[in-house]
Parts: structure tokens; C-alpha cells; sequence
């Protein structure tokens, strides 16, 4: 399997809306990037606790889930261009059910392995103004996900993103996805996740922790953000991305 680089970006810490800093804004790069066990060389995240490091060093989002956005929302100047998502890695044809968790991946000069994917926060609802931007980002799957890098390299738009190994195949993303986001995912799957070496260990011990527990565990702070700090942050919450689901 391989497909084609078409954006390569990065970018600075900046202010998000009136409350938070983010590196979400990205810009494509038009020169070949050096990219680090940490990630591309001047690319910067605002909260180094939660995103980052090295099981999060490249992040990477399908360009054909732009045009769903554009119907689900509506156009904004965001999605006009990748980087919507604070997105590195940018392709067409390669989504969350094209890869499988523990994929390596020849990335240009380097090597890549996949990590896990992408747990949307509440920055996505100021950056879309868009109070439940979050929340629909994992209803519906379109997370993005994320590498970890096994051999530095150089990178550049327009290389290659060829598949080397898998030793996950009946595990693609897609599949890891609905079961951390199902809370009624059936407990026989629940049972196979702990043991998936390629998992962090921090996403091992929480299906671990909700196969012991029956539980699924909160998810209103990282979607909706503290609450003092978000309140009158964002336009009235009769946002078009509301479709009368609890999230």
C-alpha cells in the first residue's frame, strides 16, 4: 500500500479564540522538514501533557474527510486548505480504515509506526466555533491518528507513504476507534485490547480498567473544556453541528 504526501505542515504556539493558546494552526511547508523523535523540526503544541512526545509525534488527517465537514457544518475558511485539524501529514485516499494500529510506514527518508488515533478535545470548538465540534469529531470517526517515529528522516510534500510492515490486520483504526468511543462495546473485544502491544500502555490499562469496571469513563471535560474557562467563549450553542444526540 502506498500513497502520496500532497501537505507537509507545522506550526507555532498561538492564541486560539480568547481563552486558550494552541498550536492547531499549521502551515504547509514548500521545503523538506527534518523530522525528530519528538516531530517535524518547528512544529510546537501548547499542552506538552496531553499532546506531543513521542507516541504523538506526527499527526496525520484524511483530506477526502474535508468535503463530509464542509456538508456537516458548513464551509468555513479552515477547510478550505489542509491543516484544519492541526494536522502534519496530509493525503487523499488513506483514512482511518486503510491503517491499522502498529502499521510501519517508510515516510520520505524516515520511519514511521502508528500509535493510536487522535482523541478530539475542546480546542476543536473554538477553532471551528463550534460549542460540540469535538464531541462530532469522535461520533463520527473522522479522528485523524497519530505516529510515533522509529527512524528519523528528512520529509517533504510529495514523498511517498509506503507500508512495511503489519502485525495488527484485524485491528485497523477504524475498529480501535468505535471501541473506545462505543460505551456499550461488547466485553469479548474489550478482552483482546489490554494485550495489543502497539497500544500505549496508557490506552491498554484504560480497556483493561473498563472491562474490570463495566464503566466507561467521562469524557465532558475533554470535550466541552473546564467549564468556567469556556463559558462565553463560543458563539450560542445552537450550533449546526447539534443533531439531537447526547454526546
Amino acid at each position: 500500500m502506498r500513497w502520496t504526501v500532497s501537505s507537509l505542515l507545522a506550526g507555532p504556539v498561538a492564541p486560539l479564540g480568547a481563552v486558550a493558546a494552541s498550536g492547531i494552526a499549521k502551515h504547509a511547508l514548500q521545503a523538506p522538514c527534518w523530522l525528530g523523535r519528538s516531530g517535524l523540526e518547528g512544529d510546537a503544541q501548547a499542552d506538552t501533557r496531553r499532546h506531543g512526545g513521542p507516541a504523538k509525534a506526527l499527526h496525520h488527517y484524511a483530506l477526502e474527510h474535508y468535503t463530509w465537514w464542509i456538508k456537516r457544518i458548513g464551509m468555513r475558511a479552515s477547510l478550505a486548505r489542509a491543516g484544519a485539524f492541526g494536522e502534519n501529514l496530509s493525503t487523499i485516499g488513506c483514512t482511518e480504515a486503510d491503517l491499522c494500529i502498529g502499521d510501519v510506514l517508510a515516510l520520505g527518508q524516515a520511519i514511521v509506526q502508528v500509535s493510536q488515533s487522535r482523541q478530539p478535545c475542546w480546542k476543536l470548538n473554538l477553532r471551528f466555533a463550534e460549542p460540540a465540534m469535538a464531541a462530532l469529531v469522535q461520533r463520527s470517526g473522522r479522528t485523524g491518528w497519530y505516529y510515533r517515529v522509529l527512524a528519523p528522516g528528512w520529509v517533504a510534500p510529495g514523498d511517498a507513504l509506503v507500508l512495511l510492515e503489519r502485525a495488527h490486520p484485524a485491528w485497523p483504526l477504524s475498529r480501535i476507534i468505535a471501541a473506545l468511543y462505543d460505551r456499550d462495546t461488547p466485553s469479548q473485544v474489550l478482552v483482546e485490547l489490554p494485550g495489543l502491544a502497539a497500544l500505549p500502555s496508557n490506552w491498554r490499562d484504560l480497556f483493561a480498567r473498563r472491562l474490570a469496571s463495566g464503566q466507561t469513563e467521562d469524557w465532558t471535560e475533554r470535550l466541552s473544556g473546564p467549564t468556567g474557562k469556556m463559558r462565553g467563549a463560543l458563539c450560542p450553542a445552537s450550533s449546526s453541528a447539534s443533531d439531537g444526540h447526547a454526546y
